[in-house]
């Protein structure tokens, strides 16, 4: 049984006090575990809900240095019940668990701020249902560590796709155009799972979102004024598990309406861009 954001129904919330607590009790344990400042330069942050018959593998194909720097991997298990920390931890993660499903933007969320703690200078993210191949980072991450961007947003539509979902394929052109559009900066895949930035930036950016976070990521690093990029990427068909985002058309709705409110609310940040002539939507 699903709630109506397409998530577990059990151990569930949505309220955003309740979620911080949360967030903030299972952040504080695990800086207890892993130390603050002693962690490597890359971080891959991947959020996972139930996915045991995935996560190992996906967390096994995050290379162990990307442009010569170190990587570690965070994963953010988001209220599993079907042993999703363990099998992480077994691969070589360094797991937060939190215990119960506060939702995916929520998750990440956490991991950025565990990320930066850590000392991470770059950060990087995957999903944990193996659609996406981690070992494709490195490109992504080059641009950053050479400094010729702050953003790089992987595209399958740069890139290749082997879904056959059409209606989310007709999705991804549809929200690439009208984040393109209201932004002046243009995106081909507003929902891709690979991405990678400099850590400054989830410092910079206030992101609230608890599901459908990839859009309002991108719209708020671009009203900042940060060097956004978008590099090839591959999408796998999902192999294991079962799709947390729910009917294609709630799932276009909700997108749609975290796209307009994203916009919406930053316009005074990019219109004080635009006075400092930093740009201009």
């Amino acid at each position: 049984m699903t709630n109506p954001e397409g998530l577990q129904a059990t151990g569930t919330t949505r309220d955003p006090e309740h979620s911080q607590e949360i967030a903030d009790a299972a952040a504080a344990e695990f800086l207890t575990i892993h130390a603050v400042g002693q962690g490597a330069p890359i971080a891959v942050v991947i959020p996972a809900l139930n996915e045991v018959e995935s996560v190992a593998d996906v967390i096994r194909k995050v290379p162990e240095t990307m442009c010569g720097l170190a990587v570690e991997t965070l994963l953010v298990d988001d209220g599993s019940q079907d042993g999703t920390s363990e099998a992480a931890a077994e691969a070589g993660a360094l797991v937060c668990t939190l215990p119960i499903n506060i939702g995916q933007g929520a998750a990440f969320r956490v991991g950025y701020r565990l990320a930066r703690a850590r000392g991470a200078r770059f950060i990087g993210t995957a999903d944990a249902d193996g659609q996406f191949d981690p070992q494709e980072l490195p490109v992504l991450m080059a641009p950053l560590v050479a400094d010729e961007a702050d953003f790089v947003n992987g595209s399958r539509r740069l890139g290749r796709s082997y879904t056959t979902d059409r209606v989310r394929g007709l999705g991804v052109v549809v929200f690439g155009t009208l984040i393109s559009v209201l932004t002046g900066t243009r995106i081909t895949d507003p929902a891709n799972g690979l991405r990678a930035f400099k850590a400054e930036v989830t410092g910079a950016v206030q992101l609230r979102q608890t599901q459908y976070q990839t859009s309002e990521l991108l719209i708020c690093t671009i009203a900042n004024g940060f060097r956004v990029k978008e590099v090839p990427a591959t999408m796998y068909k999902r192999e294991a598990g079962e799709s947390k985002k729910g009917r294609n058309w709630i799932y276009g709705l909700r997108f749609a309406r975290v796209i307009v409110t994203t916009w919406w609310a930053m316009r005074p940040t990019a219109r004080l861009r635009a006075a400092k002539g930093k740009g201009l939507w």
